[in-house]
């Protein structure tokens, strides 16, 4: 019987510890964070540092001395160093640079002069580089030498001309797949089929071209179509986990947290969430102020004020649902703003039908209530006509609401999702109530 542990025993163990590191990472002090980092050897602090949030790196980061700085700054690829340099201040970053070779400084700052959601920004410069007229076997040589070096992946290669232009790309399983003496200019995808991202692409859209070709990696290139570097589906996973989150928030109308939850101080906190319930708030309060208006109504039949809750709350529900679909449908690009008329129509279809379906239900509940003459007086077969019909309305105005406004709001250059469901309930709300005391104005 030998004390010898298997391979993938020990690798269960070390992604075990890991996980438990990460867990208890956000209750920790700064200085229990560092010292349980020290504490991992080398390739599980490289593991678990690679797993950690940048917001969490740069703050480990900027707790490290000197001579460690200057070790992980070389070891990192430069757009992961360009992330973590964003979120330090202008000494820490200059002192970082000033620790880095010339050329990994130059293509650092270069990453860094990109916004950080953008194709630029999450970019990666280290990629292998062929010309279209080298031979298959030099190439394959080459390739060989430049794995040795910090590249970020050597499945795809990517064939430039003299002016830095992108003119080919070609896998390694086509290069060992290839006949003695063959040059890379037989080998490589070229025109239409080279499939190339813009520098300036927001993260969503390049999210979006991953996804519609079902790439790994795809080369990134100016203006001019020069390279510029790669991006990797590794990256753009956690840009895109990134933007996710930072809509979920503006659903839930609070503003977005530059940091994980237990990283945001009180006060902070307390500012992004309360500056969208004073407005939500002020605009409920123009619910008391509409039903002033009906104050006859009201005093002529009570019971309209039992049936608020109902009516005001389909609106509510019937606009977040309508919202939240067309925000979705249009950060996946399932939807243009050019769309918005079949949107329209869509949704109007959608909101009448689910409104009769609803106002059926409304009015039968007040007709055919055992005493409703006792329970809601006389008029209760009025009372029921009018809810039915208000349910009937309000669905519909709140699913128009919740699927146009996002429309609007993109037309206005704002984030569709800040059409949150609180803010299109309050829409909804303040509406549903105009729309209800109307027709019982109408009807009574």
């Amino acid at each position: 019987m030998t004390n010898e542990t298997h391979p993938e025993i020990e690798n269960t163990m070390q992604f075990t510890k890991i996980g438990i590191a990460l867990k208890d990472w956000p209750s920790l002090s700064e200085s229990e964070r560092l010292s349980t980092f020290n504490s991992m050897s080398e390739e599980e602090a490289q593991d678990f540092f690679d797993s950690l949030d940048s917001n969490y790196q740069a703050d480990l980061f900027e707790q490290f001395d000197r001579d460690l700085k200057r070790r992980w700054a070389n070891d990192l690829a430069y757009d992961d160093l360009a992330d973590i340099l964003q979120l330090l201040d202008y000494e820490q970053v200059e002192e970082t640079l000033s620790l880095l070779a010339k050329h990994a400084r130059v293509e650092v700052m270069a990453l860094m002069a990109y916004a950080e959601d953008v194709a630029g920004g999450l970019m990666n410069s280290n990629y292998i580089r062929l010309r279209a007229n080298m031979m298959v076997e030099e190439a394959i040589r080459y390739i060989r030498t430049q794995t040795l070096s910090n590249v970020e992946t050597i499945y795809y290669t990517y064939v430039i001309d003299t002016a830095q232009k992108l003119v080919g790309v070609v896998s390694l399983r086509e290069l060992f797949g290839a006949r003695d003496g063959q040059k890379i200019s037989e080998l490589m995808t070229t025109g239409d089929d080279l499939i190339a991202i813009p520098d300036n692409m927001d993260q969503e859209e390049i999210g979006r071209v991953f996804s519609r070709f079902e790439q790994v990696v795809l080369p990134v290139v100016d203006e001019e179509f020069r390279m510029k570097g790669i991006i990797t589906i590794d990256d753009i996973i956690k840009a895109v986990e990134e933007e996710t989150t930072e809509d979920m928030q503006k659903i839930a109308a609070v503003e977005s947290l530059d940091a994980p939850y237990l990283e945001v101080g009180f006060f902070e906190m307390t500012r992004k969430r309360l500056g969208w319930l004073v407005i939500l708030f002020i605009g409920q309060m123009l619910t008391a102020t509409a039903m002033t208006h009906f104050e006859a109504a009201i005093a002529h039949t009570v019971a309209l004020v039992t049936f608020i809750p109902l009516i005001i709350s389909s609106g509510g529900n019937s606009g977040a649902q309508a919202s939240t679909l067309v925000i979705r449908a249009l950060a996946l690009g399932e939807v243009k703003n050019s769309d918005s008329l079949r949107v329209f129509l869509r949704e109007l279809g959608s909101g009448l039908f689910m409104g009769f379906i609803l106002g059926i239900f409304g009015f039968m509940r007040i007709y055919f209530w055992p005493h409703a003459n006792e329970v809601y007086g006389v008029n209760f077969a009025s009372i029921s006509l009018i809810v039915g019909c208000s349910i009937i309305c309000i669905v519909m105005w709140g699913t128009l609401v919740g699927s146009m406004l996002p429309f609007l709001l993109k037309k206005l250059r704002f984030d569709p999702a800040t059409a949150s469901t609180p803010f299109v309930a309050t829409i909804c709300d303040v509406t549903g109530i105009i729309i209800y005391f109307s027709i019982a104005h109408a009807l009574l």
